[in-house]
């Protein structure tokens, strides 16, 4: 097998290994895709050069190739997505409770598991229900993905906020009924206004990963409304406002650490995009070689107007 690993502060290398074995409860899987992930730009940015190199990729999609004693639930050549590590490699080890089949017509780079179920578990949190207003702050990867799913919920009124036009575009083309910057989002939106409460947000999704994006989401959302912190908040301490208190707001952490709730809303997903009700094709803008992880985090930390999401397809 080949795999990447980091070496140092943003570099990699590709280096040769033996084909892992899978344990009892494991599969092996021939990766065919790996998406680039927020999450994973920390290490890859400041790995010290003096310790061990690290391995990076975890949203997979790939075909089994040999499975352990007690995965007889899966065949070789299942083609599978789920939750796992080390998947910048040709070859990678995966939970078999951890994975579930791929769609069939789906293509790999568009059956990535992983980040929608993150999503998906998420906004099943929030009590969202037809008619509400809602609104999403930060239309990156994340917060493009929760329009296309908070759509499906028939939300009365779907409103996107972003600084970057070309995100506010995009997210007007998946579903959103108004778009602004944070600056531009109207009066009537927002708690200061002095106006009645009704015509702001009852949910609002923040996927913004940092505290400015985390204070334009407490403005919108209505007394007694929910906010759920869907971003990543990775770096510094993520204040809250405290209005968000004296409006009764309830507080949804989105991140969720239960194996098993993440692969029950994966099989959610899937179904999803099975049905074309999700699909990453408008979200999958760039593709990558095993041996341009590096350009790949690149693209990530400059996130120019046409970058959406990355994957390492294999």
């Amino acid at each position: 097998m080949r795999f990447s690993r980091v070496v140092g502060p943003r570099r990699s290398e590709v280096v040769t290994a033996q084909d892992p074995v899978p344990a009892d409860h494991q599969v092996l899987v021939e990766v065919l895709a790996c998406g680039v992930c927020t999450s994973d730009i920390g290490p890859w940015r400041t790995h010290d050069p003096a310790a061990e190199p690290v391995r990076l990729g975890h949203e997979m999609v790939g075909r089994v190739a040999a499975t352990g004693r007690h995965a007889g639930q899966w065949r070789p050549g299942d083609l599978v997505t789920g939750l796992g590590g080390d998947g910048f490699a040709t070859m990678a080890l995966m939970d078999a409770n951890a994975v579930l089949p791929v769609p069939p017509g789906v293509e790999p780079a568009l059956a990535i598991g992983e980040p929608v179920a993150d999503l998906e578990e998420a906004l099943s949190r929030t009590g969202i229900r037809p008619g509400d207003k809602v609104a999403v702050v930060g239309l990156g990867f994340m917060g493009l993905g929760l329009v296309q799913l908070a759509r499906r919920h028939a939300p009365g009124l779907l409103i996107g906020v972003d600084p970057d036009p070309a995100r506010r575009e995009r997210a007007l083309a998946l579903g959103c009924d108004l778009a602004f910057a944070p600056d531009d989002v109207p009066v009537e939106f927002r708690s200061d206004s002095g106006r009645a409460t009704e015509a702001r947000p009852s949910i609002v999704l923040e996927a913004t990963g940092v505290t400015p994006g985390l204070r334009t989401a407490g403005s919108m959302v209505r007394p007694f409304g929910t906010l759920c912190v869907v971003g990543y908040h990775h770096t510094g301490d993520a204040m809250m406002d405290m209005d968000l208190w004296y409006k009764a707001v309830t507080v949804v952490n989105g991140f969720c650490p239960d194996r098993t709730r993440l692969v029950a809303a994966m099989r959610d997903a899937l179904g999803l995009i099975a049905e074309r009700r999700f699909s990453y094709a408008p979200l999958i803008t760039h593709r990558f070689g095993l041996d341009q992880v590096d350009e790949a985090f690149g693209a990530m930390e400059e996130a120019g107007p046409g970058f959406v999401k990355g994957v390492v397809l294999l």
